[in-house]
Protein backbone atom coordinates (compact mmCIF):
# COMPACT_ATOMS: atom_id res chain seq x y z
CA UNK A 1 0.00 0.00 0.00
CA UNK A 2 3.05 2.23 0.17
CA UNK A 3 2.33 3.34 3.76
CA UNK A 4 3.99 0.49 5.61
CA UNK A 5 0.65 -0.42 7.20
CA UNK A 6 -0.29 -4.08 7.37
CA UNK A 7 -3.19 -6.15 8.60
CA UNK A 8 -1.77 -8.13 11.53
CA UNK A 9 -3.17 -11.41 12.78
CA UNK A 10 -4.20 -9.82 16.12
CA UNK A 11 -6.05 -7.00 14.35
CA UNK A 12 -7.80 -9.46 12.04
CA UNK A 13 -9.00 -11.47 15.05
CA UNK A 14 -10.37 -8.30 16.67
CA UNK A 15 -12.11 -7.33 13.41
CA UNK A 16 -13.74 -10.76 13.09
CA UNK A 17 -14.97 -10.48 16.69
CA UNK A 18 -16.62 -7.14 15.86
CA UNK A 19 -18.09 -8.57 12.66
CA UNK A 20 -20.22 -10.90 14.82
CA UNK A 21 -21.98 -7.97 16.52
CA UNK A 22 -25.36 -6.71 15.39
CA UNK A 23 -25.49 -3.23 13.91
CA UNK A 24 -27.76 -0.60 15.38
CA UNK A 25 -30.21 0.73 12.80
CA UNK A 26 -30.54 4.51 12.43
CA UNK A 27 -33.70 6.07 11.13
CA UNK A 28 -33.71 9.09 8.88
CA UNK A 29 -35.90 10.70 11.52
CA UNK A 30 -33.00 10.47 14.01
CA UNK A 31 -30.65 12.01 11.48
CA UNK A 32 -32.78 15.14 11.05
CA UNK A 33 -33.71 15.55 14.72
CA UNK A 34 -30.41 17.40 15.27
CA UNK A 35 -31.85 20.44 13.46
CA UNK A 36 -29.87 22.94 11.35
CA UNK A 37 -27.69 24.05 14.33
CA UNK A 38 -27.08 20.99 16.51
CA UNK A 39 -26.22 21.17 20.19
CA UNK A 40 -22.53 20.36 20.83
CA UNK A 41 -23.80 17.96 23.52
CA UNK A 42 -25.92 16.04 21.00
CA UNK A 43 -22.92 15.93 18.64
CA UNK A 44 -20.79 14.63 21.54
CA UNK A 45 -23.20 11.76 22.22
CA UNK A 46 -23.55 11.07 18.50
CA UNK A 47 -19.72 11.02 18.19
CA UNK A 48 -19.60 8.47 21.00
CA UNK A 49 -22.16 6.37 19.14
CA UNK A 50 -20.34 6.64 15.79
CA UNK A 51 -17.00 5.58 17.30
CA UNK A 52 -18.69 2.42 18.61
CA UNK A 53 -20.99 1.72 15.64
CA UNK A 54 -18.75 2.34 12.63
CA UNK A 55 -16.14 -0.31 13.60
CA UNK A 56 -18.94 -2.93 13.55
CA UNK A 57 -19.92 -1.93 10.01
CA UNK A 58 -16.30 -1.66 8.86
CA UNK A 59 -15.53 -5.07 10.37
CA UNK A 60 -18.38 -6.65 8.41
CA UNK A 61 -16.92 -5.14 5.23
CA UNK A 62 -13.48 -6.58 5.98
CA UNK A 63 -15.00 -10.01 6.60
CA UNK A 64 -17.08 -9.81 3.41
CA UNK A 65 -14.00 -8.91 1.35
CA UNK A 66 -11.94 -11.63 3.05
CA UNK A 67 -14.51 -14.19 1.85
CA UNK A 68 -15.47 -12.57 -1.46
CA UNK A 69 -16.66 -15.36 -3.81
CA UNK A 70 -14.91 -17.18 -6.64
CA UNK A 71 -11.43 -15.83 -5.98
CA UNK A 72 -12.43 -12.15 -6.11
CA UNK A 73 -10.88 -11.91 -2.61
CA UNK A 74 -7.46 -12.64 -4.18
CA UNK A 75 -7.46 -9.67 -6.58
CA UNK A 76 -4.79 -7.11 -5.57
CA UNK A 77 -7.29 -4.25 -5.72
CA UNK A 78 -9.80 -6.16 -3.54
CA UNK A 79 -7.06 -6.72 -0.95
CA UNK A 80 -6.21 -3.00 -1.09
CA UNK A 81 -9.85 -2.05 -0.36
CA UNK A 82 -10.01 -4.63 2.46
CA UNK A 83 -6.88 -3.12 4.02
CA UNK A 84 -8.41 0.37 3.83
CA UNK A 85 -11.43 -0.82 5.82
CA UNK A 86 -9.19 -2.63 8.33
CA UNK A 87 -7.01 0.47 8.80
CA UNK A 88 -10.08 2.64 9.37
CA UNK A 89 -11.39 0.08 11.88
CA UNK A 90 -8.06 0.21 13.75
CA UNK A 91 -8.00 4.02 13.87
CA UNK A 92 -11.54 4.24 15.27
CA UNK A 93 -11.10 1.52 17.90
CA UNK A 94 -7.84 3.11 19.09
CA UNK A 95 -9.35 6.58 19.62
CA UNK A 96 -9.17 7.60 23.30
CA UNK A 97 -12.58 7.38 24.97
CA UNK A 98 -14.04 10.61 26.41
CA UNK A 99 -14.10 11.06 30.17
CA UNK A 100 -17.52 11.99 31.52
CA UNK A 101 -17.48 13.46 35.02
CA UNK A 102 -20.59 14.00 37.17
CA UNK A 103 -21.15 17.59 35.99
CA UNK A 104 -20.95 16.67 32.30
CA UNK A 105 -23.16 13.64 32.90
CA UNK A 106 -25.86 15.94 34.30
CA UNK A 107 -25.60 18.27 31.31
CA UNK A 108 -25.72 15.42 28.79
CA UNK A 109 -28.48 13.32 30.28
CA UNK A 110 -30.70 15.77 32.21
CA UNK A 111 -32.69 16.47 29.05
CA UNK A 112 -33.15 12.85 28.11
CA UNK A 113 -35.70 11.56 30.55
CA UNK A 114 -34.78 7.90 30.33
CA UNK A 115 -31.53 8.60 28.46
CA UNK A 116 -33.58 8.33 25.29
CA UNK A 117 -32.29 4.80 24.88
CA UNK A 118 -28.68 5.95 25.11
CA UNK A 119 -26.44 3.76 27.18
CA UNK A 120 -24.42 5.51 29.88
CA UNK A 121 -21.29 3.39 29.60
CA UNK A 122 -19.88 4.64 32.87
CA UNK A 123 -22.80 3.21 34.86
CA UNK A 124 -22.56 -0.26 33.33
CA UNK A 125 -26.28 -0.49 33.88
CA UNK A 126 -28.31 -2.41 31.30
CA UNK A 127 -31.78 -3.21 32.67
CA UNK A 128 -34.23 -5.42 30.77
CA UNK A 129 -31.44 -6.77 28.61
CA UNK A 130 -33.42 -9.73 27.30
CA UNK A 131 -36.36 -7.51 26.42
CA UNK A 132 -34.02 -5.33 24.36
CA UNK A 133 -32.52 -8.40 22.66
CA UNK A 134 -36.03 -9.49 21.76
CA UNK A 135 -36.74 -6.09 20.20
CA UNK A 136 -33.51 -6.15 18.19
CA UNK A 137 -34.20 -9.64 16.88
CA UNK A 138 -37.60 -8.48 15.67
CA UNK A 139 -36.41 -5.40 13.77
CA UNK A 140 -33.24 -6.75 12.17
CA UNK A 141 -32.68 -9.25 9.37
CA UNK A 142 -29.18 -10.70 9.32
CA UNK A 143 -28.93 -12.40 5.96
CA UNK A 144 -29.27 -9.96 3.06
CA UNK A 145 -28.05 -12.56 0.57
CA UNK A 146 -31.00 -14.84 1.38
CA UNK A 147 -33.65 -12.24 2.14
CA UNK A 148 -32.40 -9.74 -0.46
CA UNK A 149 -32.76 -7.05 2.19
CA UNK A 150 -29.79 -4.69 2.29
CA UNK A 151 -29.38 -4.38 6.04
CA UNK A 152 -25.57 -4.12 6.06
CA UNK A 153 -25.61 -0.40 6.83
CA UNK A 154 -28.59 -0.30 9.16
CA UNK A 155 -30.49 2.49 7.41
CA UNK A 156 -31.85 0.94 4.26
CA UNK A 157 -34.96 -0.13 2.43
CA UNK A 158 -38.13 -0.74 4.45
CA UNK A 159 -39.81 -4.11 4.07
CA UNK A 160 -42.92 -3.92 6.24
CA UNK A 161 -43.84 -7.55 5.65
CA UNK A 162 -40.85 -8.61 7.77
CA UNK A 163 -42.24 -7.03 10.93
CA UNK A 164 -44.33 -10.06 11.89
CA UNK A 165 -41.82 -12.83 11.64
CA UNK A 166 -43.03 -16.27 12.59
CA UNK A 167 -41.20 -18.07 15.42
CA UNK A 168 -39.77 -20.73 13.10
CA UNK A 169 -38.08 -18.08 10.95
CA UNK A 170 -36.61 -16.42 14.03
CA UNK A 171 -35.13 -19.72 15.19
CA UNK A 172 -33.59 -20.47 11.83
CA UNK A 173 -31.71 -17.17 11.52
CA UNK A 174 -28.41 -16.47 13.23
CA UNK A 175 -29.97 -13.60 15.16
CA UNK A 176 -30.08 -13.07 18.88
CA UNK A 177 -32.30 -15.45 20.88
CA UNK A 178 -35.79 -14.25 21.73
CA UNK A 179 -35.89 -15.77 25.20
CA UNK A 180 -33.55 -15.85 28.20
CA UNK A 181 -30.68 -18.15 27.15
CA UNK A 182 -29.38 -21.12 29.04
CA UNK A 183 -25.63 -21.53 29.57
CA UNK A 184 -25.32 -23.35 26.27
CA UNK A 185 -26.66 -20.33 24.42
CA UNK A 186 -24.25 -17.77 25.84
CA UNK A 187 -22.31 -17.36 22.59
CA UNK A 188 -25.41 -16.19 20.69
CA UNK A 189 -26.23 -13.74 23.48
CA UNK A 190 -22.76 -12.18 23.20
CA UNK A 191 -23.53 -11.62 19.54
CA UNK A 192 -26.35 -9.22 20.44
CA UNK A 193 -24.54 -7.24 23.10
CA UNK A 194 -22.56 -5.10 20.71
CA UNK A 195 -20.70 -1.95 21.80
CA UNK A 196 -23.73 0.10 20.65
CA UNK A 197 -26.25 -2.06 22.46
CA UNK A 198 -29.08 0.16 23.74
CA UNK A 199 -27.64 3.33 22.18
CA UNK A 200 -29.23 5.75 19.71
CA UNK A 201 -27.58 8.16 17.28
CA UNK A 202 -29.57 11.21 18.36
CA UNK A 203 -30.07 12.27 21.97
CA UNK A 204 -31.57 15.68 22.84
CA UNK A 205 -29.29 18.06 24.75
CA UNK A 206 -29.61 21.69 25.86
CA UNK A 207 -28.62 24.20 23.17
CA UNK A 208 -28.47 27.33 25.33
CA UNK A 209 -25.60 26.44 27.67
CA UNK A 210 -21.83 26.77 27.54
CA UNK A 211 -20.39 23.29 27.09
CA UNK A 212 -17.06 22.36 28.69
CA UNK A 213 -14.04 22.34 26.39
CA UNK A 214 -13.80 18.52 26.65
CA UNK A 215 -17.00 18.27 24.60
CA UNK A 216 -15.60 20.37 21.76
CA UNK A 217 -12.23 18.58 21.96
CA UNK A 218 -13.83 15.14 21.61
CA UNK A 219 -16.11 16.30 18.79
CA UNK A 220 -13.05 17.62 16.93
CA UNK A 221 -11.09 14.41 17.58
CA UNK A 222 -13.88 12.31 16.04
CA UNK A 223 -14.44 14.81 13.20
CA UNK A 224 -10.74 14.68 12.22
CA UNK A 225 -10.70 10.87 12.36
CA UNK A 226 -13.84 10.58 10.20
CA UNK A 227 -12.56 13.14 7.69
CA UNK A 228 -9.36 11.11 7.25
CA UNK A 229 -11.36 7.88 6.88
CA UNK A 230 -13.76 9.42 4.34
CA UNK A 231 -10.83 10.60 2.22
CA UNK A 232 -9.17 7.17 2.40
CA UNK A 233 -12.30 5.50 1.01
CA UNK A 234 -13.04 8.05 -1.72
CA UNK A 235 -11.62 5.74 -4.39
CA UNK A 236 -13.36 2.56 -3.16
CA UNK A 237 -15.90 2.27 -6.01
CA UNK A 238 -13.29 2.61 -8.73
CA UNK A 239 -10.69 0.46 -6.92
CA UNK A 240 -13.21 -2.36 -6.49
CA UNK A 241 -14.03 -1.93 -10.19
CA UNK A 242 -10.38 -2.60 -10.87
CA UNK A 243 -10.53 -5.63 -8.57
CA UNK A 244 -13.42 -7.04 -10.62
CA UNK A 245 -11.53 -6.22 -13.83
CA UNK A 246 -8.52 -8.16 -12.49
CA UNK A 247 -10.82 -11.07 -11.62
CA UNK A 248 -12.34 -11.00 -15.14
CA UNK A 249 -8.89 -11.01 -16.78
CA UNK A 250 -7.66 -13.85 -14.58
CA UNK A 251 -10.78 -15.93 -15.27
CA UNK A 252 -10.87 -14.95 -18.97
CA UNK A 253 -14.52 -13.94 -18.75
CA UNK A 254 -16.38 -10.98 -20.24
CA UNK A 255 -19.35 -10.85 -17.84
CA UNK A 256 -19.76 -10.79 -14.08
CA UNK A 257 -21.73 -13.81 -12.87
CA UNK A 258 -24.66 -13.70 -10.44
CA UNK A 259 -22.59 -14.58 -7.35
CA UNK A 260 -20.19 -11.69 -7.92
CA UNK A 261 -23.15 -9.45 -8.85
CA UNK A 262 -24.98 -10.23 -5.56
CA UNK A 263 -21.76 -9.68 -3.61
CA UNK A 264 -21.15 -6.29 -5.28
CA UNK A 265 -24.76 -5.17 -4.76
CA UNK A 266 -24.42 -5.87 -1.04
CA UNK A 267 -20.95 -4.36 -0.87
CA UNK A 268 -21.92 -1.08 -2.52
CA UNK A 269 -25.26 -0.77 -0.73
CA UNK A 270 -23.41 -1.18 2.55
CA UNK A 271 -20.88 1.44 1.45
CA UNK A 272 -23.67 3.93 0.72
CA UNK A 273 -24.88 3.50 4.32
CA UNK A 274 -21.42 3.96 5.82
CA UNK A 275 -20.75 7.03 3.64
CA UNK A 276 -24.15 8.43 4.54
CA UNK A 277 -23.43 8.10 8.25
CA UNK A 278 -19.92 9.59 7.99
CA UNK A 279 -21.04 12.39 5.66
CA UNK A 280 -23.98 13.25 7.90
CA UNK A 281 -21.82 13.36 11.02
CA UNK A 282 -19.14 15.54 9.40
CA UNK A 283 -21.77 17.99 8.13
CA UNK A 284 -23.55 18.12 11.51
CA UNK A 285 -20.20 18.87 13.17
CA UNK A 286 -19.61 21.77 10.83
CA UNK A 287 -23.06 23.16 11.58
CA UNK A 288 -22.91 23.04 15.37
CA UNK A 289 -23.76 26.40 16.94
CA UNK A 290 -21.25 28.50 14.97
CA UNK A 291 -22.23 30.93 12.18
CA UNK A 292 -18.91 30.29 10.39
CA UNK A 293 -19.44 26.55 10.53
CA UNK A 294 -23.01 26.97 9.30
CA UNK A 295 -21.73 28.80 6.23
CA UNK A 296 -19.15 26.06 5.59
CA UNK A 297 -21.86 23.43 5.98
CA UNK A 298 -23.95 25.12 3.31
CA UNK A 299 -20.95 25.04 0.96
CA UNK A 300 -20.39 21.34 1.63
CA UNK A 301 -24.05 20.51 1.07
CA UNK A 302 -24.14 22.02 -2.36
CA UNK A 303 -26.06 25.24 -1.81
CA UNK A 304 -23.15 27.43 -2.88
CA UNK A 305 -23.90 29.57 -5.88
CA UNK A 306 -27.62 29.48 -5.16
CA UNK A 307 -28.95 33.02 -5.15
CA UNK A 308 -32.61 31.95 -4.99
CA UNK A 309 -32.65 31.19 -1.28
CA UNK A 310 -29.70 32.89 0.43
CA UNK A 311 -28.86 31.54 3.87
CA UNK A 312 -31.26 28.59 3.71
CA UNK A 313 -31.53 26.62 6.91
CA UNK A 314 -33.30 23.64 5.35
CA UNK A 315 -30.24 21.39 5.61
CA UNK A 316 -29.67 19.05 8.52
CA UNK A 317 -26.25 17.67 7.74
CA UNK A 318 -26.38 16.25 4.21
CA UNK A 319 -30.17 15.86 4.29
CA UNK A 320 -32.26 18.65 2.80
CA UNK A 321 -35.64 18.82 4.52
CA UNK A 322 -37.04 20.88 1.65
CA UNK A 323 -35.20 19.58 -1.41
CA UNK A 324 -36.24 21.28 -4.66
CA UNK A 325 -36.24 18.56 -7.33
CA UNK A 326 -36.25 21.03 -10.23
CA UNK A 327 -33.15 22.86 -8.94
CA UNK A 328 -31.26 19.59 -8.45
CA UNK A 329 -32.28 18.45 -11.96
CA UNK A 330 -30.97 21.73 -13.43
CA UNK A 331 -27.61 21.21 -11.67
CA UNK A 332 -27.38 17.62 -12.97
CA UNK A 333 -28.27 18.76 -16.51
CA UNK A 334 -25.56 21.45 -16.51
CA UNK A 335 -22.92 19.03 -15.16
CA UNK A 336 -23.79 16.25 -17.64
CA UNK A 337 -23.77 18.71 -20.58
CA UNK A 338 -20.39 20.08 -19.48
CA UNK A 339 -18.82 16.58 -19.31
CA UNK A 340 -20.36 15.75 -22.70
CA UNK A 341 -19.00 18.94 -24.32
CA UNK A 342 -15.53 18.25 -22.92
CA UNK A 343 -15.55 14.63 -24.11
CA UNK A 344 -16.83 15.20 -27.65
CA UNK A 345 -15.30 18.65 -28.19
CA UNK A 346 -18.70 20.30 -28.62
CA UNK A 347 -19.56 23.98 -28.20
CA UNK A 348 -23.04 22.96 -27.11
CA UNK A 349 -24.25 19.50 -25.99
CA UNK A 350 -27.63 18.22 -27.26
CA UNK A 351 -30.55 20.09 -25.69
CA UNK A 352 -32.02 18.72 -22.45
CA UNK A 353 -35.57 19.94 -21.83
CA UNK A 354 -36.83 20.06 -18.25
CA UNK A 355 -40.58 19.49 -17.96
CA UNK A 356 -42.16 19.95 -14.53
CA UNK A 357 -45.98 20.30 -14.70
CA UNK A 358 -46.15 21.03 -10.96
CA UNK A 359 -43.77 23.88 -10.20
CA UNK A 360 -41.50 23.75 -7.13
CA UNK A 361 -41.74 20.11 -6.08
CA UNK A 362 -40.07 19.88 -2.65
CA UNK A 363 -39.53 16.91 -0.35
CA UNK A 364 -36.99 15.54 2.13
CA UNK A 365 -34.03 13.88 0.44
CA UNK A 366 -30.25 13.77 0.16
CA UNK A 367 -29.38 16.10 -2.75
CA UNK A 368 -25.98 14.41 -3.22
CA UNK A 369 -27.71 11.08 -3.97
CA UNK A 370 -30.26 12.64 -6.32
CA UNK A 371 -27.74 14.60 -8.38
CA UNK A 372 -25.60 11.45 -8.70
CA UNK A 373 -28.48 9.39 -10.11
CA UNK A 374 -29.64 12.09 -12.53
CA UNK A 375 -26.11 12.87 -13.70
CA UNK A 376 -25.33 9.22 -14.48
CA UNK A 377 -28.56 8.62 -16.42
CA UNK A 378 -28.31 11.93 -18.34
CA UNK A 379 -24.71 11.14 -19.28
CA UNK A 380 -25.86 7.82 -20.78
CA UNK A 381 -28.65 9.55 -22.72
CA UNK A 382 -26.30 12.20 -24.12
CA UNK A 383 -23.77 9.61 -25.26
CA UNK A 384 -26.44 7.40 -26.84
CA UNK A 385 -28.01 10.38 -28.64
CA UNK A 386 -24.69 11.56 -30.10
CA UNK A 387 -23.40 8.14 -31.12
CA UNK A 388 -26.70 6.94 -32.60
CA UNK A 389 -27.47 10.08 -34.62
CA UNK A 390 -23.99 11.25 -35.70
CA UNK A 391 -23.60 8.87 -38.72
CA UNK A 392 -27.13 9.70 -40.01
CA UNK A 393 -26.79 13.43 -39.43
CA UNK A 394 -23.36 13.51 -41.10
CA UNK A 395 -24.77 11.72 -44.14
CA UNK A 396 -27.66 14.18 -44.28
CA UNK A 397 -25.25 17.14 -43.99
CA UNK A 398 -23.11 15.85 -46.88
CA UNK A 399 -26.21 15.46 -49.05
CA UNK A 400 -27.24 19.05 -48.26
CA UNK A 401 -23.72 20.43 -48.76
CA UNK A 402 -22.27 18.86 -51.93
CA UNK A 403 -18.50 18.68 -52.03
CA UNK A 404 -18.19 18.07 -48.28
CA UNK A 405 -16.61 14.78 -47.21
CA UNK A 406 -18.02 12.73 -44.33
CA UNK A 407 -14.86 12.99 -42.22
CA UNK A 408 -14.83 16.77 -42.67
CA UNK A 409 -18.25 17.31 -41.06
CA UNK A 410 -17.99 19.13 -37.72
CA UNK A 411 -20.17 17.74 -34.90
CA UNK A 412 -21.06 21.32 -33.97
CA UNK A 413 -22.90 21.69 -37.30
CA UNK A 414 -25.26 18.80 -36.51
CA UNK A 415 -28.62 19.18 -34.77
CA UNK A 416 -29.43 16.37 -32.35
CA UNK A 417 -32.91 15.54 -31.04
CA UNK A 418 -33.51 16.82 -27.48
CA UNK A 419 -33.55 14.73 -24.31
CA UNK A 420 -36.53 15.26 -22.01
CA UNK A 421 -36.49 15.21 -18.21
CA UNK A 422 -40.05 15.03 -16.87
CA UNK A 423 -40.72 15.44 -13.14
CA UNK A 424 -44.02 14.30 -11.65
CA UNK A 425 -45.27 14.45 -8.07
CA UNK A 426 -47.55 11.79 -6.65
CA UNK A 427 -48.88 11.19 -3.16
CA UNK A 428 -46.47 8.30 -2.49
CA UNK A 429 -43.45 9.18 -4.57
CA UNK A 430 -41.82 11.63 -6.92
CA UNK A 431 -41.07 10.20 -10.36
CA UNK A 432 -38.53 11.50 -12.88
CA UNK A 433 -38.50 10.22 -16.45
CA UNK A 434 -35.44 10.74 -18.65
CA UNK A 435 -36.44 10.17 -22.25
CA UNK A 436 -33.97 10.05 -25.16
CA UNK A 437 -33.91 9.13 -28.84
CA UNK A 438 -30.54 7.44 -28.62
CA UNK A 439 -31.44 4.25 -30.45
CA UNK A 440 -32.41 2.14 -27.45
CA UNK A 441 -30.87 -1.10 -26.24
CA UNK A 442 -31.38 -4.58 -27.76
CA UNK A 443 -33.61 -6.77 -25.57
CA UNK A 444 -30.85 -9.34 -25.16
CA UNK A 445 -28.61 -6.66 -23.62
CA UNK A 446 -31.18 -5.27 -21.17
CA UNK A 447 -30.31 -7.62 -18.25
CA UNK A 448 -26.62 -6.81 -18.74
CA UNK A 449 -26.98 -3.08 -18.14
CA UNK A 450 -27.51 -3.76 -14.42
CA UNK A 451 -24.35 -5.85 -14.12
CA UNK A 452 -21.10 -4.32 -12.96
CA UNK A 453 -18.40 -3.56 -15.51
CA UNK A 454 -20.74 -4.05 -18.45
CA UNK A 455 -20.09 -1.17 -20.80
CA UNK A 456 -20.64 -0.40 -24.46
CA UNK A 457 -17.41 1.59 -24.51
CA UNK A 458 -14.57 -0.02 -26.47
CA UNK A 459 -12.03 0.83 -23.80
CA UNK A 460 -12.56 0.98 -20.05
CA UNK A 461 -10.72 3.98 -18.55
CA UNK A 462 -7.71 2.93 -16.50
CA UNK A 463 -6.91 4.51 -13.15
CA UNK A 464 -3.56 6.01 -12.30
CA UNK A 465 -1.77 4.40 -9.33
CA UNK A 466 -2.15 7.62 -7.32
CA UNK A 467 -5.81 7.89 -8.31
CA UNK A 468 -7.84 10.18 -6.06
CA UNK A 469 -11.57 10.54 -6.64
CA UNK A 470 -11.62 14.13 -5.42
CA UNK A 471 -9.36 15.25 -8.27
CA UNK A 472 -10.61 12.73 -10.80
CA UNK A 473 -12.58 14.09 -13.76
CA UNK A 474 -15.69 11.97 -14.26
CA UNK A 475 -15.40 10.03 -17.53
CA UNK A 476 -18.18 10.25 -20.10
CA UNK A 477 -18.58 6.48 -19.78
CA UNK A 478 -16.65 3.29 -19.50
CA UNK A 479 -16.61 1.90 -15.96
CA UNK A 480 -19.98 0.20 -16.36
CA UNK A 481 -20.98 1.28 -12.86
CA UNK A 482 -23.31 4.22 -13.53
CA UNK A 483 -26.65 2.41 -13.71
CA UNK A 484 -26.20 -0.36 -11.10
CA UNK A 485 -24.86 2.09 -8.49
CA UNK A 486 -27.58 4.64 -9.30
CA UNK A 487 -30.22 1.96 -8.79
CA UNK A 488 -28.73 1.19 -5.35
CA UNK A 489 -28.91 4.89 -4.43
CA UNK A 490 -32.59 4.90 -5.41
CA UNK A 491 -33.34 1.66 -3.52
CA UNK A 492 -31.43 2.86 -0.45
CA UNK A 493 -34.32 5.12 0.51
CA UNK A 494 -37.09 2.83 -0.73
CA UNK A 495 -37.25 4.06 -4.35
CA UNK A 496 -36.22 2.38 -7.60
CA UNK A 497 -34.68 2.92 -11.01
CA UNK A 498 -36.22 1.22 -14.06
CA UNK A 499 -35.45 1.29 -17.75
CA UNK A 500 -37.65 0.69 -20.80
CA UNK A 501 -36.06 0.51 -24.22
CA UNK A 502 -37.36 0.72 -27.79
CA UNK A 503 -34.54 -0.60 -29.94
CA UNK A 504 -34.05 1.60 -32.98
CA UNK A 505 -35.64 4.61 -31.31
CA UNK A 506 -34.66 5.39 -27.71
CA UNK A 507 -34.79 4.69 -24.00
CA UNK A 508 -36.91 5.86 -21.08
CA UNK A 509 -35.42 5.72 -17.58
CA UNK A 510 -37.86 6.00 -14.66
CA UNK A 511 -36.50 7.16 -11.32
CA UNK A 512 -38.93 6.69 -8.42
CA UNK A 513 -38.10 8.53 -5.18
CA UNK A 514 -39.80 7.59 -1.95
CA UNK A 515 -41.23 10.41 0.15
CA UNK A 516 -38.91 10.11 3.11
CA UNK A 517 -41.03 12.14 5.50
CA UNK A 518 -42.92 8.89 6.15
CA UNK A 519 -39.72 7.03 7.16
CA UNK A 520 -39.77 7.77 10.85
CA UNK A 521 -39.06 4.31 12.19
CA UNK A 522 -35.66 2.61 12.18
CA UNK A 523 -35.36 0.89 8.85
CA UNK A 524 -34.49 -2.82 8.95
Amino acid sequence: MGTGWELTKALKEKIFQYAIYNQTPISLRQMVQFGPTPSPGSIFLASKFIVEELPIRLAKKVKDLEYAPLGLNESPSTIKVKDWYAQSFQELTELPKPKIDENLKKLLYSNNGNNNGFKVDDLDDQPNIQEEIHKISEIQEDNPAINNVFSDDGIVVRHHHHHHQNPEQTKSTTMAPTRIPSKGQESTTIRSESPTFGMTYFSPCPTNIVWPKEVYAYNKLVFDALEKIKKRHDATVATMAQGVQEWKSKNKTVFVNSQIQTFLDRFYMSRIGIRMLIGQHLALNMAQNSPTKQRLSKLINGSEGSTKKPGRSNYVGVICTDCNVGEIAEDAIETAKYICEEYYGLFEAPEIQLVAPQQDINFMYVPGHLIHMLFETLKNSLRATIEFHTPKLKQKYVEEHPGTKLDEVDLNDLEYPPIKVIISEGTEDIAIKISDEGGGIPRSSLPLIWTYLYTTMNETPTLEPEYNQTSFKAPMAGFGYGLPISRLYAQYFGGDLKLISMEGYGTDVYLHLNRLSSSNEPLP
